[in-house]
């Protein structure tokens, strides 16, 4: 009989109850970051179920997940479904939408229909995921995350940094923190890594959105030459200013940074270029284009941004392949007169 961790928790309401015990998990979008916490929660001896798709969801059906980790390689059986209709949703489960945000809106459809009032975790890059939730539900929570970890063969997983899978950090959106928060936190202490309620979870989110302005570099040039770094650190200033243009609370540095040490001989690549290695969309819209919207809205430059994120799109059409923009190229574009 497997132990479940059990946690009571106060929804506000949630489900006409007043407090529910957590004692499950709906992780719909099994990638790198839902695949990693979903295997790693089912590890620890959580109730877990996957959403997952194709190629991927049948690997996971008919040998389990596999996760390959700082510890060792580990395949965890785990219930998988295509949909929030194939979810038992008995015992009032938290999601954890891991899902990329270009992916949010459609995901949101398919969890409104079957369980309006369920708790939703956005465990996402980008900051517009929570805002799209609570359009829909009641208790929204946003995830910061910070796990670097790759999904390019169907049914596995690889985390990247090690012995310390990652950091993250949740709390209730707009702001503050309650029971779900805390008992989720426990939880994922429970699996590995380390994790806190935090009641500014989206100052936390602006910190990663700006350190996800590499992500468009990486994707177009890789991150290894002077050039990429320039491009990068651009990015990242261009976007500070928008951000503070708007007035965005964006948190300062976190001293457990620091526990992020990365594995050697693992795949080396954010989610974008991902993205593009798979053949599929990519969230640059959320990203790079986080700050372009943001600075249309409020009237400020934002050209770097553009930039890239026109290109991603471009690259993406083109079927070029990621790393195939030379970072000395878009350098010389923004400084053309």
């Amino acid at each position: 009989m497997r132990m479940v961790a059990m946690a009571t928790i106060r929804t506000h309401g949630y489900g006409g109850r007043g407090t529910v015990p957590i004692v499950r998990y709906v992780v719909y979008g099994a990638g790198a970051v839902g695949g990693s916490i979903g295997g790693r929660l089912a590890r620890a001896g959580h109730d877990v179920t996957l959403v997952a798709r194709g190629d991927h969801l049948a690997r996971i059906r008919e040998v389990g997940l596999t996760l390959d980790t700082a510890d060792g390689v580990h395949t965890i059986p785990t219930p998988a479904v295509d949909g929030a209709a194939a979810v038992d949703w008995s015992g009032d489960p938290v999601v954890l939408l891991a899902v990329k945000s270009q992916q949010t809106e459609a995901a949101l459809e398919d969890l409104v229909a079957h369980a309006p009032g369920v708790p939703v975790v956005c465990a996402q890059n980008g900051v517009a995921n929570e805002r799209a939730a609570l359009r829909r539900f009641p208790h929204v929570h946003g995830l910061n995350v910070l796990l670097p970890a790759s999904f390019l063969e169907p049914g596995r997983i690889v985390e990247r940094c090690g012995p310390l899978p990652g950091v993250l950090d949740l709390g209730r959106y707009p702001a503050g923190t309650d029971d779900v928060d805390n008992a989720v936190a426990a939880d994922l202490r429970s699996s590995g890594y380390e994790a806190a309620a935090q009641p500014d979870i989206m100052a936390r989110k602006y910190r990663k959105l700006l350190m996800n302005m590499h992500n468009a570099v990486d994707a177009l040039c890789g991150v290894g030459s002077p050039e990429a770094a320039e491009l990068t650190a651009r990015a990242r200033a261009e976007g500070g200013a928008v951000l503070a243009a708007a007035g965005v609370a964006v948190a300062g540095p976190d001293a457990r940074d620091g526990l992020i040490h990365m594995r050697e001989g693992t795949p080396s690549g954010g989610s974008t270029w991902q993205s593009l290695v798979r053949g599929q969309s990519s969230e640059i819209d959320y990203l790079a284009g986080e700050i372009v919207l943001t600075a249309r809205l409020h009237g400020v430059p934002a050209p770097v941004n553009t930039l890239l994120q026109r290109r991603v799109h471009a690259l993406a059409a083109s079927g070029a392949g990621p790393r195939s923009v030379a970072a000395a190229e878009l350098l010389a574009e923004l400084d053309t007169p």
